[in-house]
């Protein structure tokens, strides 16, 4: 959706071949990125207790609470498998990610992070359960990084992009800290899935013309021009996907489709892009144009 967008800003002439599928990467990278630079803050912030510990025991007169501080959370399992992880750190290495670490911000957030209940239980239970090694990271996550502002407004200025991708961060993170051995940092998303990004995208611009014509007159009192470009899009992709993507049931693009418009677009989008597609359906139906086939089946 976002590469198709940009194509649509794009002046006419200007497109060379191959454009498409160039932007369609250029907009998973930075994806990565984004992902790759969230969990290397979790990191950071657990991290920080060892940092705090030598702040702290350096003091002229320090106390005894200064030479207590707990660095339990620095060896986190789940900090070590994403610092060891060699993808990991190519992808910090590569996109230079580290440069953009604000460390009074992180000194900030693990203050917080130590003034937490379920921090101050984390530290007081010996030894290290697996599943409360998990529920420690995810915290970091969940209840100090997403409610930040402070973070926010740093991913904001970090990425121009984060607007874009922060809703789906909150999934991505969440499928790693539930499986992170499945997870490929120098390939996010799988060869399927980006397969089947690239034929969508490539579809929709070959079939554009086409999608248009049976558009078009659903919109009744609606002026073309005034619409949404993003509902127009969405529409586009959604009528390719009826007609081009055997395997996607039809209940499940009207859906996605429907939550796209939701998340990108106006409060009435949702609403109107599905009352479009549900009566552009039902004319292909109709005139037998829709071929879907279980893609379990061989």
């Amino acid at each position: 959706m976002q590469t198709l967008y940009a194509m649509d800003t794009m002046e006419q002439g200007t497109v060379k071949p191959g454009t498409a599928t160039s932007l369609l990467n250029e907009k998973l990278d930075q994806t990565s990125q984004i992902f790759t630079y969230l969990l290397f803050s979790v990191a950071r912030i657990a991290q920080y207790a060892e940092t705090d510990a030598q702040v702290r025991a350096s003091k002229h007169l320090p106390s005894a609470e200064d030479l207590a501080v707990n660095t339990k959370i620095a060896g986190n399992d789940f900090v070590f498998q994403v610092l060891g992880d060699k993808g990991f750190q190519v992808n910090l290495d590569s996109w230079k990610l580290r440069r953009l670490e604000d460390q009074e911000l992180i000194r900030k957030l693990y203050n917080q992070l130590v003034e937490s209940d379920i921090y101050k239980a984390y530290i007081a239970e010996p030894g290290r359960d697996k599943a409360k090694e998990k529920q420690i990271i995810e915290y970091i996550y969940k209840e100090i990084l997403e409610k930040s502002e402070a973070f926010r407004q740093h991913m904001e200025d970090s990425f121009i992009h984060w607007g874009d991708d922060e809703e789906m961060m909150t999934i991505l993170v969440g499928n790693f800290f539930s499986k992170p051995q499945l997870f490929n940092f120098l390939q996010l998303i799988s060869r399927e899935k980006l397969e089947y990004a690239k034929e969508l995208l490539l579809t929709v611009l070959d079939k554009k013309e086409y999608t248009l014509e049976l558009i078009k007159p659903k919109l009744q009192n609606w002026d073309p021009e005034r619409i949404a470009a993003v509902d127009m899009l969405l529409m586009e992709m959604g009528v390719c996907e009826f007609l081009y993507f055997p395997t996607i049931p039809t209940k499940v693009t009207i859906n996605e489709y429907i939550d796209l418009a939701k998340a990108y677009s106006t409060p009435q989008s949702g609403q109107f892009v599905n009352g479009i597609l549900d009566n552009i359906l039902k004319d292909l139906v109709q005139e037998n144009l829709i071929q879907k086939t279980d893609r379990n089946k061989k």
